[in-house]
């Protein structure tokens, strides 16, 4: 048989469906709280967040995904409402509004739930600077939230997932204070690491200033065009700078993942045995089997 990028790429699609094949997730011991981050834009952030929250779901597990990106496509792809007259995160943060006020389950999708994003969260950058407390405020409402749960007699969350805006302003201070672990998406290309290590530094510093806690637990290489030797050369070097943290999956550069937000959709939902559907599945599951920081 030829060996062509085609055929490795059937080949590679026909071992994750059969390694994923009636597989359930581990959940873990307690709910891992990961902020999906790079200032980079368009690096496949938001396609991670809700592509892999939705694997998470369907592997059995509790997720909420919390969408502090003004642009609001965490949101739209998860089809949760999120027009102006929506609670959002704006009002959670802003206003204190408790995050059980504002929190949606996702159409279709059992166990999966969304906080949405307005266009009011544009402003709250510079709201926030004048509030007390304020790169804690994401971090309270989170803690607030999971004890509201428990009260209420809910199942216990597994992941919280938190996208946001390709910049360093409040708003992704606020997400990485509120999470143990940085998942950081990179696109295989040429300039991939370039930017990485003003992330890293921005990290760094929030680890001493504001949460020591924080680590970067997971790399994961997106938009991976195996056709080319650059792709390869780029994942090499991403694995050579971070080997503890880089994923094994890599994320495919696929229409059908691009497409399926302009449906409301998820690509687990919108084609579930392409390409990058499966790679978000077998992402997921290594996410879940990976200890926990």
């Amino acid at each position: 048989m030829e060996d062509t990028p085609l055929m490795r790429q059937l080949t590679r699609d026909h071992a994750r469906r059969k390694q994923l094949e009636g597989v359930d997730f581990g959940a873990p011991e307690t709910t891992r709280v990961i902020t999906i981050a790079n200032q980079k834009g368009g690096v496949g952030k938001t396609s991670t967040t809700v592509n892999l929250a939705a694997a998470l779901s369907m592997g059995g597990l509790h997720v909420l995904v919390i969408d502090a990106d003004p642009q609001g496509n965490t949101s739209t792809a998860l089809s949760i409402e999120h027009h102006a007259e929506v609670p959002s995160m704006y009002e959670v943060l802003v206003e204190s509004a408790p995050l059980a006020d504002v929190v949606q389950d996702v159409p279709d999708m059992e166990r999966l739930s969304c906080a949405p994003a307005t266009i009011h969260l544009s402003g709250a950058e510079i709201e926030l600077v004048s509030l007390v407390a304020r790169e804690n405020r994401l971090r309270n409402a989170i803690r607030d939230y999971l004890g509201h749960r428990e009260d209420q007699g809910l199942p216990r969350l597994d992941y919280v997932l938190i996208d946001c805006p390709p910049s360093l302003g409040l708003l992704t201070v606020n997400a990485l204070v509120a999470a143990r672990e940085v998942l950081i998406p990179i696109q295989a290309e040429y300039y991939a690491l370039e930017g990485l290590s003003l992330l890293l530094n921005n990290i760094d510093l929030i680890r001493q200033h504001l949460n020591p806690e924080l680590v970067v637990s997971s790399i994961m290489l997106t938009m991976y065009d195996a056709r080319t030797r650059l792709a390869a050369q780029v994942a090499q070097d991403v694995r050579d700078h971070f080997p503890e943290q880089t994923l094994a999956t890599t994320i495919p550069r696929s229409v059908r993942i691009s497409e399926a937000p302009s449906y409301g959709q998820t690509v687990l939902t919108y084609d579930p045995g392409s390409s990058g559907a499966l790679a978000y599945r077998s992402a997921a599951h290594e996410l879940t089997i990976r200890p926990a920081p």
